[in-house]
């Protein structure tokens, strides 16, 4: 397993006293390096970051308003839910506390457990000065690009750590952080495209296996490292902190299995690192976890079909929006009935070949093997565990290791197709080392050899970079509050805290209206993930989370908007459904006649109106319709609690 001679890239910085382990177990050397070496990794890093920038140019044309979408014209639910979660978590930060993980600010009265959403709390918080001074969109903004540019980054630092030259490391680099799974992320996902943790979190654990030799205090330092990586990707994303672990489980193994003396050799510090990693997870998180698992509005399953999720092999070939040379992808969409957000697999015909003849021609070379065999393992969990077709072969799922991974905690709730943006990981570095080794082979030649192997392995290096050549991430205005939205919510003078039910029930524009606004109010209802009666996870205003009265009221008014009027709901249901919403007043913004008829006579006279945006406080003196005190087991919250 060691990389010897020929086996080892050709590094300037490889001879030298000193060394440290590497993933496989073998000792990287390490020296001090000249300046233009030391130099040219900021310079590299400096690269990706315009890179980010160029990618995200639509958006920082004017980063208070534009936002990214899926190629729609607008900017679709989930990244407005985004917008909510952003200034969530910097009004706690302006109260001078750390952001409430249940709250009722979303879905009054039943509130929401932040650590079931994608609330990337973390972010919030240390982006809290960008969101006081320019908002959330600009907040989201700075995140979207330094997802780029701190993937690629991140990745670039783990292969030279792992013995890259600055060529292959810097390739690996650009291939992760602006790899098509990112690119098709940074659509509408920003907890997935935001990948910076994942390749530090495996190169730490990876380390403490391989540390033969190594004092238990070295294992110590790594491992409170990798805690604070953990939990800090357990406050940005639960679902990539479970995929990482998965991916780095295969890697791990995959390379262990070739070497199993490792781990003998390397116990010291496995079991000082591990303690100390469980520790400090433990000791930043430990609450979090409780309140997730154990606390209030715990939950269990997922909203999603996720038996059904799954990549067909032909995502690896077709390529979607998110790269420059694209095809009709969506009529391939329809015609393998696909979701558009779920499509991370894309890779290109002439980088899968390369990753089957790589490892094979450098089979030597343990770091290309073990990524290489790592890459398609992942691709194979990432198939699913359904029955599915792999080039033209029906494919039973009982053989797919997905099939039986669905079963286990923690991987039953994650969307699989998304492990593709890990399996990235290991593909990018396969073909880091493999231009490391072109790289020494190139300097070995003499006379005409030279320059037609140069010639080759550019021309190949080009095959397999264009067709991922990055498109820059689409982006659409978000539409901005309606002008009288702002000043109503004012006029009705109500408390900090109070809640509000807004209609019509758009729920992820009115979350974005409310994060844009920052009015300091509750809303009922909204666009999240809660448990049901029974404690599986739904989402907010679904049958299974409301009640009868609720469901036919929000139905009911939404008929009455439609193009075609249809009857709307009961006196009796709708007065049922606000003893159970318990609002403090009700917003309408949406103009229709006959919803604001049944409101008027529901309600009596607005308080207060401006612009067409009609406000009727519930508790006001001589409202005719007086809310009762809260429902047993709530209480109102101030906001951003």
């Amino acid at each position: 397993m060691e990389v010897t001679g020929s086996e080892q890239p050709a590094a300037p910085e490889q001879a030298g006293p000193g060394s440290e382990p590497d993933f496989d177990g073998s000792q990287v050397p390490v020296k001090a390096r000249p300046r233009r070496q030391r130099l040219t990794p900021w310079l590299i890093g400096a690269g990706y970051v315009l890179i980010a920038v160029g990618l995200t140019w639509r958006i920082w044309r004017d980063p208070a308003v534009m936002a990214p979408t899926n190629g729609r014209p607008a900017v679709q639910g989930d990244v407005l839910d985004d917008f909510w979660f952003m200034r969530y978590a910097a009004t706690a930060v302006a109260h001078g506390r750390l952001p409430a993980l249940v709250t009722t600010t979303l879905n009054w009265p039943q509130g929401v457990n932040m650590m079931w959403n994608n609330t990337e709390l973390v972010a919030g918080v240390v982006l809290a000065p960008v969101t006081w001074a320019w908002g959330p969109i600009a907040s989201l903004a700075v995140l979207l690009t330094v997802g780029f540019a701190g993937s690629a980054i991140a990745m670039m630092v783990v292969a030279r750590r792992w013995g890259a030259g600055l060529l292959g490391a810097g390739l690996a680099g650009a291939v992760y952080g602006f790899s098509p799974a990112l690119l098709v992320a940074a659509e509408d996902h920003y907890q997935l495209q935001f990948a910076v943790l994942p390749p530090l979190m495996v190169d730490a654990a990876l380390r403490l296996a391989a540390g033969r030799g190594r004092p238990a205090r070295w294992g110590v330092l790594t491992g409170l490292w990798l805690g604070v990586l953990v939990s800090a990707q357990l406050f940005l994303g639960s679902e990539l902190l479970v995929l990482t672990a998965l991916a780095g489980a295969v890697i791990g193994v995959i390379a262990l299995m070739q070497r199993p003396a490792v781990v003998a050799q390397a116990w010291r510090s496995v079991i000082a690192g591990t303690g100390t990693a469980v520790a400090v997870a433990g000791l930043l998180c430990g609450r979090a976890l409780w309140v997730q698992l154990r606390g209030p509005l715990k939950q269990h399953g997922s909203p999603w079909d996720i038996p059904r999720y799954g990549n067909p092999e032909a995502d690896l070939f077709t390529a979607p929006y998110a790269v420059l040379l694209h095809h009709d992808f969506l009529r391939f969409l329809a015609r393998t009935h696909q979701f558009r957000v779920e499509t991370y697999a894309y890779l290109g015909w002439p980088i899968v070949i390369a990753l089957i003849v790589l490892p094979i021609l450098f089979w030597r070379d343990p770091r290309v093997r073990t990524c290489g065999l790592a890459f398609w393992a992942l691709e194979l969990i990432g198939m699913g565990g359904h029955r599915t077709r792999l080039f033209g072969i029906l494919v039973n799922g009982a053989i797919l290791p997905w099939h039986y991974l669905i079963r286990l905690p923690a991987l039953n709730v994650v969307v699989v197709p998304r492990i593709s943006i890990l399996a990235d990981g290991p593909a990018a570095l396969v073909i880091g080392f493999a231009a490391d080794h072109a790289l020494a082979a190139i300097r070995r030649q003499e006379g005409w050899r030279r320059p037609v192997l140069a010639a080759a392995a550019v021309a190949g290096l080009a095959a397999m970079i264009v067709p991922i050549l990055p498109e820059p991430v689409p982006a659409a205005a978000v539409i901005q509050p309606q002008p009288g939205f702002s000043a109503t919510l004012a006029g009705l003078r109500l408390p900090a805290g109070a809640p509000v039910l807004f209609l019509p029930m758009e729920d992820n524009l009115v979350e974005g209206w409310l994060s844009l606004t920052n009015p300091p109010v509750s809303m009922v209802g909204g666009s999240c993930m809660v448990p049901a009666r029974n404690g599986h996870a739904t989402t907010c205003q679904n049958a299974r989370a409301w009640t009868g009265a609720e469901r036919l009221t929000a139905l009911g008014i939404g008929r009455l908007s439609d193009i075609a009027p249809r009857p709307g709901p009961s006196r009796a249901d709708a007065l049922e459904a606000l003893r159970q919403w318990h609002p403090e007043a009700v917003l309408y913004f949406g103009g229709d006649q006959a919803v604001v008829r049944f409101l008027v006579g529901l309600l009596g006279k607005p308080a207060d109106q401006h612009d067409g945006v009609l406000g009727w406080h519930l508790t006001a003196a001589g409202s005719p319709l007086v809310r009762p005190g809260p429902a047993a087991g709530h209480r109102h919250r101030p906001h951003a609690q």
